[in-house]
């Protein structure tokens, strides 16, 4: 009995034809196709600590970029005083007590203080310091991703004697330890342009340079491993049968595959360049002509002016930890939006 009345009660649903959803509902909104971009996007924002990262790094872009006006605002430039309008000689060169804390109150005229020894203004200095910190980095970067980009695409694409030619030389410069070379051909480079008048913008462009040397093996490794398991996807062998030529299916059709590694792998590779500069130049193998902050770590690593001026050190320091944290949770946060086999 309860059969038959089963019956036609199941026919009778399967018979009811569907009602048909308007497509403009909340409900079609929500289930609609989203492009991969989206759905990155959309992990990155609902990531708290991401969003708190993404805010800290471009406070230090707005510093970087804008160091100018915001030195003009507060009234501070580069310009070198005479140290006896600043400095209490009596007081192992420190700055007079009405020039901040910690020797004095706070004071508009310099929000960070001024230096001990010269006089010069903290703030300022943090300011152009982060501009060339940040600069150094991201050139060196760029420079870095695009070499290993091309490299390892050609070496995944095109295998046999190429691809085994270009590994030997990516395992040849990873085998280099970066600080040894670094401090082999710092000494070549000072005594080969030291005399010249732009000294400082010389060094810059080393450094660059150094960093871009021994930075794009990573970056090469990880494209080649991508484009060997894509160079035998249906598109790629499609590409080929129409007979289109190489550098188009490289950069047309593998790269844009590609966003996602490359993505990963620059932000990554800034924070570890911006860390490197702050090093070389606290070495003295950076930027030492010049303003950085391995430049104002290095002058304030003094027992003197840290027992008694430590603001001196901790500011530059406190950037240096500050940006390179910031980028490398927000690399690890990109790389997580970016991976589609997490559930963020």
């Amino acid at each position: 009995m309860s059969a038959d009345t089963a019956g036609p009660e199941t026919l009778g649903s399967l018979s009811q034809e569907p009602d048909r959803q308007d497509p403009n509902s909340q409900q079609a909104k929500e289930i609609a196709g989203k492009s991969p971009l989206k759905i990155a996007l959309g992990r990155l924002v609902r990531d708290k600590v991401a969003v708190v990262c993404a805010v800290v790094v471009l406070f230090f872009i707005i510093c970087a970029v804008f160091a100018g006006p915001i030195s003009h605002l507060f009234g501070v430039s580069l310009d070198t005083p005479l140290a006896s309008e600043r400095i209490d000689g009596l007081n192992n060169n420190l700055p007079k007590p009405s020039m901040g804390p910690p020797n004095g109150p706070f004071t508009w005229d310099h929000p960070m203080g001024v230096a001990p020894r010269t006089g010069q203004d903290n703030l300022a200095y943090w300011l152009y310091g982060c501009r060339v910190s940040l600069t150094i980095a991201t050139v060196a970067s760029i420079f870095a991703s695009v070499v290993g980009i091309i490299v390892g695409l050609v070496s995944g694409f095109l295998g046999g004697v190429t691809d085994k030619v270009l590994s030997f030389f990516v395992d040849m410069f990873l085998t280099i330890p970066f600080l040894l070379a670094a401090l082999t051909l710092a000494p070549i480079l000072n005594e080969r342009f030291n005399t010249y008048d732009n000294y400082g913008t010389i060094q810059k462009f080393s450094l660059i340079l150094v960093l871009s040397i021994f930075g794009w093996m990573g970056t090469a490794r990880l494209i080649r491993g991508e484009v060997l398991s894509l160079r035998e996807r249906e598109f790629v062998q499609a590409a080929r049968v129409m007979g289109m030529p190489t550098t188009r299916i490289l950069f047309k059709e593998l790269l844009p595959n590609l966003a996602a590694p490359i993505i990963i792998s620059i932000s990554l590779m800034l924070p570890a360049f911006v860390a490197l500069e702050a090093g070389l130049a606290f070495l003295g193998i950076g930027v030492t002509d010049g303003i950085s902050w391995g430049q104002m770590i290095l002058d304030a690593a003094t027992p003197v002016y840290f027992r008694d001026y430590p603001q001196y050190l901790w500011q530059p320091m406190v950037g240096v930890v500050a940006l390179v944290l910031s980028l490398n949770l927000l690399g690890d946060a990109i790389r997580d939006a970016l991976d589609p086999k997490t559930r963020r």
